[in-house]
């Protein structure tokens, strides 16, 4: 089994579970996909089913320092809302519900392999492999409550999360959008600095 096949994660809309996270955690109680449009002014994903149909909807601002990010279901209602604290040595995201609950993303620096995001608010914890694109979110107790993994060298940036547990969709939805932006931010932090490097 080579590294990509043990720790990455992604499938398609109609393909089989990942036989490591039903070994694991068993099998997901839904599963939702993600389609990022990476050449608009308004950046849109769009979260569709197993049956590719569209669930939810994220909408960003062009040139949003605070990169602000709507949120929506199929039927335009507002689920979430999310604004990048820009000035901070972490990355924070903050997160406001559509029923007001209201939590914070901020990243632990000075992890090596594993990526650790605090959930604030809510006691929560995203830890990543970083190699494999591949993340788990955990509630305050540990147990498992999804899987996200992100397909390799995507023009759409796409991402399959494994849901666990369905009442907390609509808050997995939003922490998921919420790490597709902080994925991209440091995929381009990365890109400027060695841009910056090779000009030097």
């Amino acid at each position: 089994m080579g590294v990509f096949s043990k720790y990455h994660r992604f499938r398609e809309a109609g393909e089989q579970a990942n036989a490591i996270n039903v070994e694991r955690f068993g099998q997901p109680a839904r599963s939702l996909f993600t389609t990022t449009k990476v050449f608009s002014l308004h950046q849109q994903t769009s979260i569709t089913d197993e049956n590719e149909q569209v669930v939810y909807q994220s909408y960003s601002k062009f040139l949003s320092l605070h990169d602000k990010t709507d949120v929506t279901d199929a039927s335009g209602r507002q689920v979430a809302h999310i604004e990048r604290k820009f000035w901070t040595l972490h990355e924070r995201h903050f997160v406001t519900m559509g029923d007001g609950t209201k939590f914070e993303l901020s990243n632990e620096l000075w992890h090596i392999v594993k990526d650790v995001t605090n959930i604030e608010g809510l006691g929560w914890q995203l830890q990543g492999n970083i190699a494999g694109l591949n993340f788990q979110l955990y509630d305050a107790d540990g147990s498992i409550i999804a899987v996200i993994s992100q397909k390799l060298f995507s023009v759409h940036d796409k991402y399959c999360i494994d849901i666990y547990r369905p009442e907390l969709e609509e808050t997995v939805v939003a922490i998921l959008v919420t790490l597709q932006h902080m994925m991209r931010d440091r995929a381009s932090s990365a890109a400027a600095s060695s841009s910056s490097s090779s000009s030097n």
